[in-house]
């Protein structure tokens, strides 16, 4: 049996959506592993992402900065997946006890 996957999520943050619904600021996917870019920034591919910032109720990524245009906010939110939809499959748990 794999051990669990323990991740310190802000008790206020919203459920996880399903896989495939849009995103919500949930933290699940960027607090477990770095997507792409965070991996460049992090420098590491497990645990959360450096860019990952708590913000109005919600996590955001911090590579997005303020609202990026052109070029590089396009690879940006290409690199990240904004706008493809939740794409993780991890499920969390209450902490036991």
């Amino acid at each position: 049996m794999p051990h669990p996957r323990i991740i310190e999520i802000h008790p206020d943050a919203p459920p996880k959506p399903a896989v495939g619904e849009s995103c919500n600021g949930c933290g699940v996917c960027c607090l477990a592993e770095p997507c792409p870019l965070g991996m460049l920034l992090s420098r590491r591919l497990r645990g959360a992402c450096v860019a990952l910032r708590w913000e109005g109720g919600r996590y955001v990524c911090g590579a997005l900065g303020a609202k990026p245009r052109g070029l590089r906010g396009w690879l940006v939110r290409r690199w990240i997946g904004a706008g493809q939809g939740c794409d993780c499959s991890l499920e969390p748990q209450p902490p036991e006890g």
